[in-house]
């Protein structure tokens, strides 16, 4: 690390040119995880271009409707009653994301969800960039337990005080990502920088706000059935090559994006979510290719194609449509 060379008396590392000038490191709490859910508390850890805190910002956000599960963030509606809309708070926001690249742990649900934030108030972020940190421990082959944040904070010695609390989230993100951005430059990494594409427009379905009950734990996200992919399956899935509409998808074993979302754009994307894995699954996802959970062991025996789920997110940003549209 940089500041290891200095003590030794050593030159400091030469910093590549091609890095950011700036980065907005970045957690949001949300009430769920569907595309028309609504950010309740937004962080923002302003870094230099080697990763040195500059300031932070946090805001709670009235979501006008139900908070969601309580329990994991702790801001009911009595808590979040005299919070700005996000409207009110755009401009702020804007004002800490601009000129930086958005960095967060699985940044793509970060982005998505302030996306949609900007668009339902008729805005646009001021984001061109993002980099995700799981993506970037993948880069540095870190040797962590699974990509959790908790794991990512312990490896760099970061201790969490509020988990979910999305002040200490991004505290806790920024302070882990420093060591990481200092490792990756020291090795000559290429970041995992991918763009960010604003929405242009929005519609959401009407959601009931709750007078009293709250969400309870099982029942927070209303269950449903997904509806029958309408494509054909084209086959498997080809190392090197782009996903197709109609592929059927498996997952298996602990993901860092909550399943239920991934699924969620996997269906999105056109492609067929599979709960088992049989000979004619495309494609598996899994973090932990050599466990020996079933499907993990029916994709050896069946020759299944195996990603993870960095790769996986990178190939549903380009899905090929189906033959014949």
């Amino acid at each position: 690390m940089l500041e290891d060379r200095t003590l030794a008396g050593l030159p400091p590392t030469p910093w590549p040119a091609a890095y950011p000038k700036g980065y907005a490191v970045v957690d949001v709490e949300t009430t769920g995880l569907a595309r028309d859910d609504r950010v309740i508390s937004a962080a923002v850890y302003r870094l230099d271009a080697r990763g040195e805190v500059e300031d932070h910002w946090y805001t709670t956000v009235n979501p006008e409707r139900d908070p969601g599960p309580v329990w994991i963030h702790g801001l009911t509606s009595e808590a979040l009653e005299g919070a700005p809309l996000f409207a009110e708070i755009a401009e702020e926001f804007a004002a800490r994301l601009a000129d930086r690249v958005l960095v967060a742990h699985n940044a793509v649900f970060d982005w998505q969800m302030i996306a949609r934030e900007y668009a339902r108030a008729e805005r646009e972020a001021p984001v061109r960039q993002r980099l995700c940190t799981i993506a970037l421990a993948k880069e540095l082959a870190l040797p962590l337990p699974n990509h959790k944040l908790e794991s990512l904070a312990a490896h760099f010695g970061v201790v969490q005080q509020r988990a979910h609390h999305a002040l200490d989230d991004a505290r806790v993100l920024a302070e882990a990502f420093r060591p990481s951005l200092r490792a990756a430059a020291a090795g000559g990494v290429r970041l995992p920088l991918l763009e960010c594409r604003p929405l242009t427009e929005w519609s959401d379905r009407p959601v009931p706000r709750q007078q009293s009950g709250g969400y309870r734990a099982a029942s927070w996200r209303a269950s449903r059935k997904r509806p029958a992919c309408p494509y054909p399956n084209p086959g498997r899935y080809a190392d090197g090559k782009p996903l197709k509409q109609g592929m059927r998808v498996a997952f298996s074993g602990d993901t860092s994006t909550d399943r239920e979302l991934l699924e969620d754009r996997a269906t999105e994307a056109g492609l067929h979510v599979s709960t088992s894995l049989s000979r004619l699954t495309s494609l598996l996802v899994t973090n932990d290719p050599d466990s020996g959970t079933s499907k993990v062991v029916k994709a050896r025996r069946h020759g299944t194609p195996v990603v993870d789920e960095a790769a996986f997110g990178q190939l549903l940003r380009d899905v090929e449509p189906a033959e014949g549209r």
